[in-house]
């Protein structure tokens, strides 16, 4: 029996199996509003088979937007315009998640088919924020944020997963990583803060604690923990760093940690390969007793059962592999001899002879 089409259970929710859509940016929301691009876009991946469908980084405010075009989760107009794609992933049999984030001084930035760079506020832009002044590369520098505004950044986050357990998510996932706000705060690179919210690893890690803190207190479905288990760069976040997080967020209350990497400076020098960073996975698995998904150049159905089957993570989380065949865990489950349900309409191609 394929065990990457074998069911999982966090919190209550069981998901049929463990082929998980990963957040993927699709730059083309207005006011923070998906339409039906993101209906087409995640829809298709329930028909697909997935087990769990993920939306792409949702931000908690305005300013935590990537992109102008990023949508959002701040306001009644997006938590109802959410709610009709959830209704159609739910008629699908597939849960669906919503991963909340802020992109701290990486927001206000043009989507990649645009060119690069920040957007000037002439041209919908904004000014971003960050933990210090320090700008990502050529982006422009970031207003640090003062002690009070990081303060109310936990309860910005619990209105977000409130609005989005309204709308009928099935579990929620907090974004910590790839450089973004709150892995602003965790990197030593990134923070040169001088009060509470900076300094030691009790205190970059903080708002981290604070908002798991708040969003648990809100609901109780899963939550899931983005981060980025290492900076790959000299004195940045470190494995080690990550593993003592996931421990702490383990007694928040957190399920489940999605193991990334990177994305905190520009140019890092990553060993990228087909499976390069399953071993963060595995690690933080293996010394937290937490559940951990896997990332990265995940691309061919034995590879995924391997990592399953070998106890390198829970599930693993695909993107790319997904944006070429939206269809691939129906194929997978037919090369693993897996017996998967498919929807009605596309019944009369089970058969693969």
């Amino acid at each position: 029996m394929s065990r990457l089409f074998s069911p999982i259970s966090v919190r209550g929710l069981t998901l049929p199996n463990r082929v998980w859509v990963s957040s993927m940016c699709q730059y083309s929301a207005t006011d923070g509003v998906p339409d039906d691009w993101h209906l087409v876009h995640l829809g298709q991946f329930a028909t697909g088979g997935a087990g769990l469908v993920m939306t792409e980084a949702t931000a908690v405010v305005p300013e935590g937007r990537i992109s102008p075009q990023d949508t959002g989760i701040w306001n009644d107009a997006q938590a109802g315009a959410w709610q009709r794609i959830v209704e159609f992933v739910h008629k699908q049999g597939t849960a669906i998640g919503m991963q909340l984030g802020h992109a701290g001084r990486k927001g206000s930035t043009r989507r990649p088919w645009e060119g690069s760079g920040s957007v000037p506020e002439s041209e919908g832009g904004w000014l971003s924020v960050g933990a210090d002044a320090q700008p990502f590369g050529a982006y422009a520098p970031a207003r640090p944020l003062t002690t009070d505004e990081v303060s109310a950044l936990p309860e910005a986050f619990a209105e977000a997963a409130r609005k989005a357990v309204g709308a009928g998510f099935d579990l929620l996932e907090l974004h910590f990583a790839h450089g973004y706000l709150v892995h602003q705060f965790l990197s030593p690179l990134s923070n040169t803060r001088t009060d509470r919210y900076g300094g030691d690893f009790e205190g970059r890690t903080r708002l981290a604690l604070e908002i798991a803190d708040a969003v648990r207190a809100t609901t109780d479905v899963p939550l899931f923990a983005r981060l980025s288990a290492t900076d790959w760069t000299e004195d940045g976040w470190t494995l080690d760093e990550s593993v003592r997080l996931a421990k702490l967020l383990a007694e928040r209350g957190i399920d489940l940690i999605d193991t990334s990497s990177g994305g905190n400076t520009p140019n890092p020098d990553i060993p990228v390969g087909p499976g390069y960073q399953v071993p963060f996975a595995e690690r933080i698995r293996t010394e937290t007793g937490l559940p951990t998904g896997a990332v990265g150049m995940i691309t061919n159905p034995q590879q995924a059962e391997d990592i399953i089957t070998d106890g390198e993570a829970d599930v693993v989380f695909l993107a790319r592999a997904l944006l070429r065949d939206p269809h691939w865990p129906l194929r997978a489950a037919n090369t693993l001899g897996a017996d998967v349900r498919w929807p009605d309409q596309y019944a009369r191609a089970k058969s693969w002879h």
